[in-house]
């Protein structure tokens, strides 16, 4: 129980830590140092040492414009990291991954365990939301069809009442007393 309960905290601890960022999911290498109790500078070393295993669908780095605007929309970011003049590294879910085969420490390999736990999490999230909202789409169309199908029979109701009032005014034929 107290396992399930430290997964939940992870969880929401690593979420925080997940930006939006050319539109992908990417976490950030001061962020991932510091989960992986390590600096950042060690980080980026030994990302720069092994860049063949980084493509650009796995890491990127940030540009001026895109650190600028990260720093303006979130305020948890560290004091010392929203003055720097380095610009820092995203790493996309696959990034992180093989980060985890260069970073060997028994924190750096649990800690990535989570943020894949977390980033799938996210993924089945999304599927779920974008299901719902097929769903919500096939109703309103039924909806529409069913509005359609109600407006016609009003407007056949219409026609009949106006037909009955002709009939009415009409002369009777037949017997009269």
């Amino acid at each position: 129980m107290q396992d399930k309960t430290k997964n939940t905290a992870g969880f929401s601890i690593i979420r925080s830590k997940i930006y939006d960022i050319r539109g992908q999911k990417v976490m950030l290498d001061f962020d991932l140092a510091e989960m992986y109790g390590t600096e950042t500078k060690v980080l980026k070393q030994s990302v720069k040492r092994n860049m063949k295993r980084f493509p650009d669908d796995f890491m990127f780095q940030l540009t001026q414009n895109e650190w600028n605007e990260l720093v303006t929309n979130c305020d948890h970011l560290p004091k010392s990291m929203k003055y720097s003049y380095i610009p820092s590294f995203a790493f996309t879910e696959q990034g992180i991954a093989m980060l985890s085969g260069l970073l060997n420490s028994d924190i750096a390999i649990n800690t990535n365990i989570v943020i894949m736990r977390t980033f799938v999490m996210i993924r089945q999230h999304a599927l779920n939301y974008a299901e719902l909202d097929h769903k919500i789409e096939k109703l309103t169309e039924r909806m529409d069809d069913n509005e359609m199908k109600v407006n016609n029979v009003f407007k056949m109701l219409t026609e009949l009442f106006e037909q009955k009032k002709d009939f009415e005014n009409r002369p009777r034929i037949g017997f009269n007393v």
